[in-house]
């Protein structure tokens, strides 16, 4: 097994499952992987998976909505590694769909702490760990504007809203800013919002990792 403090390091939040879980398999083989994710059992799983093809990870049972948790890890980070090459975010809430005249207040205001002011947070602490020459990977979504999806999508629009301006901040400074545009997966969360979908025809999570991480510069 590869020495974790000498490989290079991808921070990946929203890790336990999905799209998240499969960037991490995938970038296993030549990064030591700092997986974030409030599922303690998913990021096992994940660590079981890693370790099976000869990688290693640091496991981060944590939510991103807690703040100190979050500006903890990227100090501890830090210290060990001196900061990540890459970071690649896929943490997300999805509320119920609901008519929005009819938006529960504590749904939203999950969607809100997790999607926007996370992310917000995220950057601020994540910055220094990439440096100059780091990358951070956002994931676009395009249902806002999409009947029943005004909770997901207004606070998933302002991440991404976030997302681009930083990108511009940082053309000529760094770190590298990307946006990509996953295809629909077979997720836990589309799961929610289409129930009893056919699912033969989505995109199978690891072929879409494979192909996201080839588009990275």
């Amino acid at each position: 097994m590869p020495d974790p403090s000498t490989q290079t390091v991808a921070l990946i939040t929203g890790a336990s499952r999905g799209l998240g879980a499969a960037l991490a398999e995938a970038l296993a083989p030549t990064h030591h992987i700092i997986a974030v994710a409030r599922t303690t059992g998913a990021l096992e799983e994940l660590d079981d998976r890693i370790k099976a093809q000869g990688g290693s990870a640091t496991l981060a049972p944590l939510d991103i909505t807690d703040d100190g948790a979050m500006q903890h890890l990227c100090k501890s980070t830090h210290d060990r590694w001196g900061g990540v090459s890459l970071w690649l975010h896929t943490a997300i809430h999805g509320a119920p769909l609901s008519p929005t005249s009819h938006l529960d207040t504590k749904d939203f205001d999950k969607s809100l702490a997790t999607n926007t002011i996370a992310a917000q947070r995220l950057i601020a602490y994540v910055e220094p760990l990439l440096g100059r020459e780091g990358q951070a990977v956002f994931f676009d979504d395009t249902r806002a504007g999409e009947k029943f999806f005004g909770s997901y999508g207004a606070t998933k629009t302002a991440q991404m809203a976030l997302a681009r301006s930083w990108q511009a901040e940082t053309v000529k400074t760094g770190p590298r800013v990307t946006i990509l545009e996953p295809k629909p997966m077979p997720t836990s969360l589309r799961a929610r919002f289409f129930p009893g979908e056919d699912r033969a025809p989505l995109a199978d999570p690891h072929a879409e990792a494979a192909r996201l991480l080839s588009a990275l510069a």
